[in-house]
């Protein structure tokens, strides 16, 4: 349903320029003078295409609307001009158009490119238009694209205005030019209708003023009547006759094709508004439902993707949690094993350095008390040792006072080892080597002592 809105909806698009840019603007039932001889005005500047001088009626008659440069509306457009026919039992004014390619203008030759058929005064190139200097006037100081190439017209080499009727051109559209006449248009640009609308205020533009032959044949620029632009018409391009006393009567004709015609495009555009109308309901309709879906659409995606992110986190700090749940028991483990290896260490030395120095105490108090015991019994061994007896001396002469043996000097006192080189176990002092004990007399001389000793009952005198 929706591709069956959208194929209508573009058919409409497609079919209202092709009825708006097809339709007759006026109906008469004189034919339109010939087409004036003039030469065209040089071109302004790059991006202008000619559009050729027509015939137009108004309410005084025919007057002539000059041709002139325009800019075309976008790029890649060209100009197919409007053109008179006849239809039934009067004369009626095609409308010209822009668009991609020249469609059918009556088979009327209105020169510069337009012979005919089809456009032979350029094309365009990648955004540039190249204009053929065989048929277009154009400084080539100025622009620069440009070409030369020769145009042969196929049809009779006359002034003739008109498609049919008395006198008319016998020409039918071609394949191609249907083909044209069915695309997408563009109706003239607003300079354009401007444009006319100053050619329709100028009296010296009339028909029955100039009979054929206008002052102002041509303009460089659209709606500029006047300076060094302007061309006027060499000739007329067939000998001029005026209307008999049927102008009236065409007068009356006309504004009553006109009320027609404005009475059908009233109730055309009322239809096209209605249309349009209801295009545009569809087209809200179709807007909102789109809308709609696409709120849902979104929703439904916002919603799955705060799941799957809140999905994603939650596992995320999961993961997160046990990574660090298990670096920390780990790090626990290390520092435990390590305080537990270093405290076993630290306690190993200290019971190593202890015992070392209760040993090393240990040795020096025994040293100590070794040494201190020997020089005690060394001592008591001295002081208990009687003194050496004096020898008697012999009778015959006295004796000398034998000299007290000398006392025996204590041994000296053994050194404890210095305390405060630990490492090294203290050697034990040496014993303190005893003194020499006092030598008692020897013994041998005992008996000579028995032999001087006086008798018993006799005293030793006195000295």
């Amino acid at each position: 349903m929706r591709t069956i809105r959208m194929l209508l909806l573009t058919f409409l698009i497609l079919a209202v320029p092709v009825a708006s840019f097809a339709q007759f603007g006026v109906s008469i039932t004189i034919a339109p003078p010939a087409l004036p001889v003039y030469t065209q005005p040089m071109a302004p500047g790059e991006g202008y295409l000619w559009t050729p001088g027509y015939w137009a009626y108004g309410d005084e008659g025919y007057y002539w609307v000059p041709g002139t440069w325009v800019m075309a509306p976008e790029v890649g457009f060209l100009w197919t001009p409007g053109y008179w026919g006849w239809s039934g039992d009067r004369y009626a004014w095609n409308d010209g158009y822009w668009g991609p390619h020249v469609g059918f203008y009556g088979g009327v030759n209105y020169g510069f490119g337009y012979g005919g058929v089809g456009y032979e005064g350029g094309y365009w190139n990648h955004g540039s238009f190249y204009y053929n200097r065989s048929v277009n006037n154009v400084d080539v100081r100025n622009i620069h694209n440009v070409y030369r190439r020769t145009v042969i017209n196929h049809t009779r080499m006359n002034h003739v205005s008109y498609n049919g009727g008395s006198g008319g051109i016998n020409a039918r559209p071609t394949r191609a030019e249907e083909t044209a006449t069915h695309e997408q248009h563009r109706p003239p640009a607003e300079l354009q209708t401007q444009h006319m609308h100053a050619a329709s205020t100028n009296h010296a533009l009339l028909a029955s003023v100039n009979h054929g032959r206008p002052a102002i044949a041509a303009t460089a620029k659209p709606a500029e009547f006047s300076g060094h632009g302007v061309v006027a018409a060499r000739q007329a391009g067939a000998p001029y006759k005026a209307p008999a006393n049927k102008a009236t009567q065409n007068r009356a004709a006309a504004t009553r094709s006109n009320e027609n015609r404005a009475a059908e495009n009233k109730a055309a555009a009322t239809r096209t508004n209605e249309n349009r109308a209801a295009e545009k309901a569809a087209a809200t309709r179709t807007n909102e439902n789109k809308a709609a879906e696409n709120k849902a659409a979104a929703t439904r995606t916002n919603e799955n993707r705060a799941a799957e992110n809140k999905a994603a986190a939650t596992r995320t700090n999961e993961n997160k949690a046990a990574e660090n749940k298990a670096a920390a028991t780990r790090t626990n483990e290390n520092r435990a094993a390590e305080n537990k290896a270093a405290a076993t260490r630290t306690n190993e030395n200290r019971a190593a350095e202890n015992k070392a120095t209760a040993t090393r105490t240990n040795e020096n108090r025994a040293a100590e008390n070794k040494a201190a015991a020997t020089r005690t019994n060394e001592n008591k061994a001295a002081r208990a040792q009687p003194a050496p007896r004096q020898q008697a001396a012999p009778r015959a002469q006295a004796a000398p006072r034998a000299e007290p043996a000398p006392r025996a000097e204590p041994a000296p006192r053994a050194q404890a080892a210095p305390r405060t080189q630990a490492a090294p176990r203290a050697q034990a002092a040496p014993r303190a080597q005893a003194a020499p004990r006092a030598q008692a007399a020897p013994q041998k001389a005992a008996p000579a002592e028995k032999a001087t000793r006086p008798p018993a009952g006799k005293q030793e005198p006195r000295k």
